[in-house]
């Protein structure tokens, strides 16, 4: 998968994902922005969920449970200090539909512990590298 991202103006970036949608991120006015966008952690948030959510999805219809409706409310907690990271994410799962508890558990469960690749991902080791005016960089980040 990989991805390109341009640096549009002030704090904006566009790029197009692999799939072909475009996405626009910006920051708060009071921070240099204008908010054209939302905020690459609001992003982080989302991707999250939604995640999760279609892994859930995905498990129920295998156990032949169609829910009518399902909602996700999602909280993350930030440290105070750079790099702010998230120290917590709390997904609280709403669904509705003739669907028995044991089976809706056991399809979070598996989501969380399994399938979500984009929580599973937020532990991972990230390299880096650079290049400036085309020519690469040589030192190590």
């Amino acid at each position: 998968m990989d991805l390109t991202i341009n640096w549009k103006e002030k704090m904006a970036f566009a790029g197009v994902t692999s799939s072909g949608h475009e996405i626009v991120m910006d920051a708060a006015p009071e921070v240099g922005g204008e908010n054209s966008g939302p905020r690459p952690t609001e992003l982080l948030l989302q991707a999250v969920a939604g995640c999760t959510g279609m892994d859930i999805i995905s498990v129920l219809h295998k156990m032949r449970l169609e829910p009518s409706a399902f909602q996700m409310d999602v909280k993350g907690e930030r440290a105070e200090d750079h790099p702010k990271r998230f120290t917590t994410i709390n997904i609280h799962y709403a669904l509705d539909g003739e669907l028995p508890e044991d089976k809706v558990i056991r399809a979070i469960q598996l989501s969380k512990d399994k399938y979500c690749s984009v929580s599973h991902s937020l532990n991972s080791e990230i390299t880096v590298s650079y290049s400036i005016n085309g020519v690469k960089g040589v030192q190590a980040i």
